[in-house]
């Protein structure tokens, strides 16, 4: 594999932001009575876009909410959340390091917003060890559509074969093979299933562990 470029996905790959959203629908419920476990949110909603997780809430609690409604609050209860700060996975850091002393490039492709997501990053001190970023302002399509990794492959100025995706979940594996990228999974809180991690050259435990498969 001729690798110039790894592309990190953001959330559940590069920064522990499922258990933010866990808490989110979680603390937006508790008024109401309604108890939400774990296992409702890995099962039903992990990986999902936020429109699809408050029609799901509205729908499976009844709550006299509109959609737009449940999205100001989703995005309120996020933002007194994200406050405390977001940890980033393990390996993160390491990685990263590894990757620009062996002078490899290095891009963020998230369906976040560039605020949010640089938010993010300035507070663990890791955004200058990206060389590019795709955001959700700069795609018309998400994931499992591959604009997001062509794009970030494009800024970076490296062909798709010469890409590696780092992702966690079925929609960017799908995405990452639909860009004749190689893709390596690091599952979060929902593994995905065995037809997509077929479809990746490794699956990881976490982060620090790409380093001894890039040394290979």
């Amino acid at each position: 594999m001729n690798l110039k470029a790894v592309i990190f996905d953001f959330d559940g790959l590069l920064v522990d932001t499922e258990i933010v959203s866990y808490r989110i629908y979680k603390e937006l419920l508790k008024p109401y009575g309604c108890s939400f476990e774990m296992k409702e949110y890995s099962d039903h909603y992990s990986g999902k876009t936020d429109i699809n997780n408050v029609t799901q809430l509205i729908e499976n609690y009844d709550l006299d909410w509109s959609i737009e409604e449940g999205l100001d609050r989703v995005l309120e209860k996020e933002k007194e959340i994200l406050s405390e700060g977001v940890e980033l996975k393990k390996g993160a850091r390491e990685l990263l390091s590894y990757l620009k002393q062996n002078k490899y490039l290095t891009a963020i492709a998230t369906s976040s917003t560039k605020d949010r997501a640089m938010d993010i990053l300035e507070d663990n001190g890791i955004a200058d060890l990206f060389d590019e970023f795709v955001f959700a302002e700069d795609i018309q399509r998400s994931k499992p559509d591959p604009e997001v990794f062509l794009k970030a492959a494009e800024k970076l100025k490296a062909k798709p074969e010469e890409c590696l995706v780092l992702e966690d979940s079925q929609t960017g594996i799908e995405a990452a093979v639909r860009a004749h990228m190689s893709v390596i999974c690091i599952p979060d809180m929902k593994k995905p299933d065995d037809e997509h991690l077929k479809q990746t050259i490794a699956v990881k435990e976490d982060l620090l562990s790409v380093i001894d498969f890039l040394q290979q």
